[in-house]
């Protein structure tokens, strides 16, 4: 029979090793969070530049025939 003292040994050890699971949890979507704000600013870059390029065919002459065909 598992007496109080020992019984609470495994519960703290327990304890301890699930505030430093959370706390590894933590730091990695902490680290995940950043990943995804810069990706999301890349994404905002490649937007505005994919729009400005599309203002920019638009605005471009069509292309049509030289006059020697």
């Amino acid at each position: 029979m598992i007496d109080n003292n020992e019984r609470i040994t495994r519960l703290e050890e327990t304890v301890a090793h699930q505030a430093k699971t959370i706390e590894e949890l933590s730091d990695q979507l902490a680290e995940q969070w950043t990943v995804v704000e810069q990706t999301r600013a890349k994404l905002d870059r490649l937007t505005e530049r994919f729009l400005s390029l599309e203002e920019q065919s638009l605005d471009a002459p069509a292309n049509t025939r030289p006059p020697h065909y």
